[in-house]
């Protein structure tokens, strides 16, 4: 799955289930999520130690088994966004994006000419290696790439029009375990005034046609209302160093229970 494939899915109503990678250092893990049912994987280099080469591996591994793999980077920097598309991902997430500047240079940083300014190179992984016409070779890796901002502060809710109204940006979405923080309510993605929060900024991506999603916050009423009002079925089904504990915690329970 590209992220052209992954974004009209998302526009059908279609349910995605993402497993996010923290702890993990290999490429099995992203074999599991495809037996366990998983549509795309995203990578959090921003609250991991997980190196380029790892994440370059499991996004090739995930691309090879039909998964759409994201990759969220620990800065917005050009460099860092080039280095792990060459590598293999096909979603960049960019964090704490509180303008509509912020939001152009990822895109610029994430695009091919003529929509952007992202180091050209012979060939990739999507396009098989193939070595095509720089044209053709742009416009088909571009229409595969897609790129996710981040809304996670009050200055985002602020810019949010302006934000999703980049060309460029494919998804705009809410960190609300961020964005509670950030508005004095820690620990509460559901209090109304967060969900307040988040419809502004859904009506915005909605009023650009772009896609919206919501993470962070539990499934429940709060969630149920704002898909109701544009934001799709982007499920954040686990990650690893929380599925993985969770499922310790158990074992050992059963355990101690045990005659």
């Amino acid at each position: 799955m590209t992220g052209d494939e992954l974004l009209t899915s998302l526009r059908r109503g279609e349910r995605i289930l993402a497993l996010g990678i923290r702890a993990s250092r290999t490429a099995e893990v992203v074999r599991w999520a495809k037996a366990a049912g998983y549509h795309t994987i995203w990578i959090d280099m921003e609250h991991s130690t997980l190196p380029v080469d790892v994440v370059s591996q499991m996004c090739l591994c995930a691309r090879d088994i039909g998964l759409m793999p994201w990759v969220r980077v620990p800065e917005r920097e050009y460099g860092v966004i080039n280095r792990v598309l060459d590598g293999g991902a096909l979603g960049i997430v960019i964090a704490r994006v509180e303008s509509a500047e912020q939001a152009q240079a990822a895109a610029t940083a994430t695009r091919f000419a003529p929509h952007g300014q992202r180091s050209q190179i012979s060939t990739l992984p999507v396009v098989d290696y193939a070595r095509l016409p720089a044209r053709e070779f742009n416009e088909r890796v571009n229409a595969a790439t897609a790129l996710k901002v981040l809304i996670e502060s009050r200055a985002g809710v602020a810019a949010a029009d302006a934000i999703a109204a980049v060309d460029g940006v494919d998804v705009v979405a809410l960190g609300c375990n961020d964005l509670s923080a950030d508005m004095g309510y820690p620990g509460e993605p559901t209090h109304p005034a967060v969900v307040a929060a988040c419809r502004e900024v859904i009506a915005a991506t909605v009023r650009h046609r772009k896609v919206a999603i919501v993470g962070g916050m539990p499934e429940g009423e709060a969630l149920d209302s704002l898909r109701r009002e544009g934001a799709t079925r982007f499920v954040f089904a686990g990650i690893d160093s929380d599925l993985f504990l969770a499922s310790l915690r158990e074992r050992a329970e059963a355990a101690r229970r045990a005659p």
